[in-house]
């Protein structure tokens, strides 16, 4: 059975084994661990935190992806999870249902609770927390253990594969693997949007605290350790500029992004204001994150936390802040019932980016992007995994002062539903080694990954990859991609975008193998919209040119392109698919039968 191992208060060296090593709960993390345990591996996971879930758990509560089509597999399991607690808990008519989004948006201390859950249900998954990377050995380009510290205990864990699930890729650093900190230069990958020549930035960190109007429920900010009132002063001339409105308000001319729709119970997750005149995220003061030592990423995350903890403070508590911002300070505040153990506040800081590896495959701006003549981006028949974000960055430099400067290297870049080829998760040296959140991929094109429901689906393949790998013996480079898209098919993760293809539709298999295969790359032409109609904020309806149309009749063109592909890939049923009249009258007569 699932057990936790709790934290050893004595000076020991142990020693554990199980099939699959995670390290970092992570929802990714999480992910991973629980489809190696559907596959029957034992799996243990390695937190460094006091809890599991990552940013999911830590305030990051309005999921970012664009449609509702885009969301499947591990986390559109955890979404409907997260909606039947509140259907449970207050009624299926309750506004706290319609307030979850469809289980999208959550109370933190509900997504704790519910990822928790998933976690229980399994089999073979044992939990460790508050234990940090301390050495990893590596020996014939295989990791043979990892040994983690917690106080003065040191415990090692063998395993047959290892899996890296850190917002940082300390694991895959720690093995020798090849990775990247910074922004390559346009030229190195043909990306538009990179800068002119690579630097060492990278994406801004802010916290994603959770904050709310309820008086009931409200706690005012603290002085945080370190606070300086001068730090602040010239936020005054930023709020007599006419430039904030307010200081919540949602999307611009205000300090705090408290994103709407509201989290359930009447709960805010507060965000950066993107383009905003004042900023909470902090370019240039997370360098030293993502090879920094413990004693520095806590240096880091307390000035964080100095900035922006002590921005609440004093527009809460100065005198010589307006009285209408004062009070509108003052009618917010952290949530009394939420991060009990931490002061109210979020126990990890919004790590956008840190490492990359470079690996089998570095996911780059084109792999997003459509070509000229299709309305889908590029076909990876390697494909296990999608999403349909686009390139976001947040800024990686600040020009000027503080409050009122202006954050470079920012964009928003929208592309239409793209795939995600399992070279993205493998290293290029180490054989028994899967990174599935520093995943694969240059400073553009991770900013298309770095979202939650992304790095769930990425977690969810690389779970049953590593299963396979050692069930089998088999470097993970060289498990058969096909093996893994029949589990992650059969567990309802989605491998290419449709918007006419619900995860129950009793044709949701035999469409994604084909898609996978090329089937629908060239059938819709590229119609002039990215995106479908706007539901709210940055939500949309179905991306446009991705539908299946399953019962249209199949056109001779279609029949055609369609009979040369089944037969290039060996597919069975030629004979009965060259007399079908539809589209799954096709894809039926050649996909293969469990």
């Amino acid at each position: 059975m699932r057990h936790t191992i709790p934290l050893l208060l004595f000076s020991t060296c142990l020693s554990h084994a199980a099939d699959i090593i995670i390290y970092g709960a992570t929802p990714g993390g999480i992910a991973s661990a629980i489809s190696a345990a559907k596959s029957g591996s034992t799996v243990t996971v390695v937190e460094p935190g006091k809890q599991v879930g990552g940013l999911v758990t830590s305030g990051l509560s309005h999921t970012d992806f664009h449609s509702f089509e885009s969301l499947s597999g591990s986390f559109a399991d955890f979404a409907a999870r997260v909606e039947a607690h509140y259907v449970k808990t207050y009624g299926k008519d309750s506004q706290q249902v319609k307030d979850c989004f469809r289980g999208t948006f959550a109370e933190p201390k509900v997504n704790r609770l519910v990822l928790e859950q998933m976690l229980a249900e399994q089999k073979g998954i044992t939990i460790v927390k508050g234990a940090h990377l301390s050495d990893v050995t590596v020996k014939d380009g295989r990791i043979v253990s990892a040994s983690f510290t917690s106080g003065d205990a040191t415990t090692t864990h063998d395993g047959k594969v290892f899996i890296d699930a850190t917002y940082e890729g300390d694991l895959m650093a720690k093995a020798g693997v090849a990775f990247h900190v910074g922004r390559e230069g346009r030229a190195e990958f043909n990306e538009s949007l990179a800068p002119e020549q690579g630097d060492k930035q990278l994406q801004a960190y802010n916290f994603r605290l959770i904050m709310t109007p309820d008086p009931a429920n409200r706690v005012p900010a603290e002085k945080p350790p370190g606070y300086r009132r001068e730090d602040f002063v010239d936020l005054l001339p930023a709020l007599d500029s006419g430039k904030i409105k307010k200081l919540f308000d949602y999307p611009r001319d205000c300090i705090f992004k408290a994103q709407t729709p509201p989290l359930p119970n009447n709960k805010y997750d507060i965000n950066d204001v993107s383009g905003g005149f004042i900023r909470l995220s902090l370019p240039g003061k997370n360098a030293g994150w993502p090879e920094g030592t413990r004693e520095e990423r806590k240096a880091i995350f307390a000035e964080h936390l100095r900035d922006q903890v002590g921005m609440i403070y004093f527009l809460q508590n100065d005198d010589s802040v307006p009285a209408k911002f004062r009070d509108e300070a003052r009618s917010w505040g952290f949530c009394k019932d939420e991060f009990t153990d931490n002061g109210h506040l979020p126990p990890e800081l919004y790590v956008r980016e840190a490492r990359r590896m470079m690996g089998v495959h570095v996911f780059s701006q084109k792999d997003s992007e459509r070509p000229a003549d299709d309305a889908r981006a590029p076909l990876f028949t390697d494909t296990i995994a999608m999403g349909d974000y686009g390139n976001n960055c947040h800024g990686t430099f600040h020009e000027g002062p503080r409050f009122g400067g202006q954050h470079t290297g920012e964009f928003y870049h929208p592309v239409p539903p793209y795939q995600i080829p399992y070279g993205v998760l493998l290293p290029k040296t180490i054989s028994n080694l899967l990174v599935p959140v520093a995943v694969s991929s240059t400073h553009v094109g991770f900013c298309a990954l770095r979202l939650e429901p992304i790095w769930m689906s990425l977690g969810q393949a690389a779970g049953y990859a590593a299963s396979l790998a050692a069930k089998d013996g088999t470097d993970v480079q060289k498990v058969p991609v096909q093996a893994i898209q029949k589990l992650l098919i059969a567990d309802k993760s989605a491998l290419t975008y449709f918007s006419d293809l619900p995860l129950d539709s009793p044709d949701f298999a035999a469409v994604q193998w084909w898609a996978a295969k090329g089937g629908f790359h060239g059938v819709e032409p590229w119609g002039k919209t990215l995106r479908g109609k706007k539901i709210h904020g940055q939500y949309n309806e179905a991306a446009p040119g991705h539908e299946a149309k399953l019962d249209e009749p199949l056109t001779p063109e279609l029949k055609k392109q369609w009979l040369a592909l089944a037969k290039s890939i060996n597919a069975p049923g030629a004979e009965a698919a060259a007399a079908a009249t539809t589209r799954i009258a096709f894809i039926k007569a050649i996909h293969p039968q469990p």
